[in-house]
């Protein structure tokens, strides 16, 4: 028998560790950043104080906030974010506007794609349709 732990179609029995509440990026510009993806969500600053600029809750309850790394410490971070968007176009054209840009087309299936995009300091993100209503 395996300690491995693995992924099950029904939720874990144990209750969860916690929630995710947010996203903390390392910036090397943090009111750059910032402003960047206020722009994309829509949404406007929770909190500002030396060292973090916090964005508000979105609209289903996520947050992103901002703190500053050393330019010579920085590495694009590896964590995906979905932005979720009706408009693949119209959305590439926003961020590409906003200072991002497009760095691959990703299609699994005829049908269903998603986009890579980097904000203005290299860091990934997908950009994403809504899942179809069947997905549940």
């Amino acid at each position: 028998m395996s300690d491995e732990i693995r992924t099950s179609d029904a939720a874990p029995a144990e209750p969860a560790v916690g929630w995710l509440r947010g996203v903390i990026v390392d910036a090397i510009d943090p009111e750059r950043l910032g402003a960047f993806w206020q722009a994309i969500l829509g949404v406007p600053i929770h909190e500002r104080e030396e060292g973090w600029l916090e964005l508000e809750f979105g609209p289903r309850g996520s947050l992103m906030a901002f703190q500053p790394v050393d330019p010579v410490a920085h590495a694009p971070g590896r964590i995906r974010i979905d932005i979720e968007i009706e408009d693949l176009d119209a959305a590439t054209a926003r961020v590409e506007a906003l200072g991002g840009a497009l760095k691959e087309i990703v299609r699994f299936k005829p049908g269903e794609e998603h986009r890579v995009m980097t904000d203005p300091e290299g860091n990934e993100f997908n950009i994403v349709l809504p899942f179809p209503p069947a997905h549940g």
